[in-house]
């Protein structure tokens, strides 16, 4: 199976679901109660099963632009919130790859729950977990970066989350790290939010600038704000971009969800064309 006919398959369920999104806790409830005590386990996915990976990947987008507006609205504000929340907008992208591709870090059970094809659908099979060395903040970056479609493309990662013994210290996780654990860290500017029309103009900076190789964080440079802020930007319209060629105007559920009513008027999704494409920002 392809990967656009992988995408294809898994929002085929929702081509006619007019957006209405399940429950809160609706997959892992639904995981959990399919986990086998002990062991590994293959179980038939139905189709419910299906729609909760497809619907959890956007609601995990959603997440992700909306991170990214606030980390745009607190650079006056504070760096440090500028700066982790732009993280979080990347982290939160790098979940929706990972559930668009079938993986599901179901972590008070110890399961990773795959979803493969079978047959004529799919299955979900649970993988032990508790000797799993990564975390969760580089597990979901390393399943998409090991797909043939983002694995050449340097704007995903695998995201380290310890750089102190690499020669480089580019990681967006480690650059999280420092933001959040190192002492003495300082730097609050008078307390100044962004007002609408600011803000506006912020994104519309950060979705023109052309870039020659994506600004992966950089630990040594913090709080390195543009770049948490690029990356950001290009995976969410990058994640938009390939749902919109594999899926059109046919779904239902993704033209709902791909233009939210709540950034009308501050994100338009632009971007330059791609070239090969760091950024230089002045």
């Amino acid at each position: 199976m392809t990967f656009e006919d992988h995408i294809s398959a898994l929002f085929s369920p929702l081509s006619r679901v007019h957006g209405t999104m399940p429950d809160p806790g609706a997959m892992k409830k639904r995981l959990k109660d399919m986990a086998p005590q002990k062991g590994s386990k293959q179980v038939s996915a139905t189709q419910e099963i299906v729609k909760l990976y497809a619907t959890s990947s956007v609601e995990m987008w959603l997440r992700a632009v909306h991170s990214f507006l606030i980390s745009s609205a607190l650079i006056k504000v504070s760096p440090l919130w500028a700066s982790v929340s732009g993280y979080y907008s990347s982290h939160y992208v790098m979940r929706a790859f990972s559930h668009l591709l079938g993986y599901y870090h179901l972590h008070g059970q110890h399961y990773i729950v795959q979803l493969q094809p079978s047959g004529s659908g799919f299955a979900c099979v649970y993988l032990e977990a508790k000797g799993l060395k990564r975390k969760e903040h580089s597990f979901y970056w390393v399943q998409v970066k090991a797909h043939p479609v983002f694995s050449n493309n340097e704007l995903f990662t695998e995201n380290p989350e310890n750089v102190e013994h690499r020669e480089s210290k580019q990681s967006d996780c480690a650059h999280r790290n420092y933001a959040n654990y190192i002492d003495h860290l300082m730097g609050f500017p008078r307390f100044s939010p962004l007002n609408y029309e600011e803000l506006k103009q912020r994104v519309d900076f950060l979705s023109k600038i052309e870039v020659i190789a994506y600004p992966i964080p950089d630990v040594t440079k913090y709080a390195d704000i543009d770049s948490v802020q690029i990356v950001a930007y290009h995976r969410i319209v990058e994640y938009r971009e390939i749902l919109n060629r594999v899926l059109g105007d046919r779904n239902k559920f993704w033209s709902v969800h791909r233009n939210p009513d709540w950034t009308r008027g501050i994100l338009t999704f632009q971007r330059p064309k791609p070239r090969l494409l760091v950024i230089g920002t002045e």
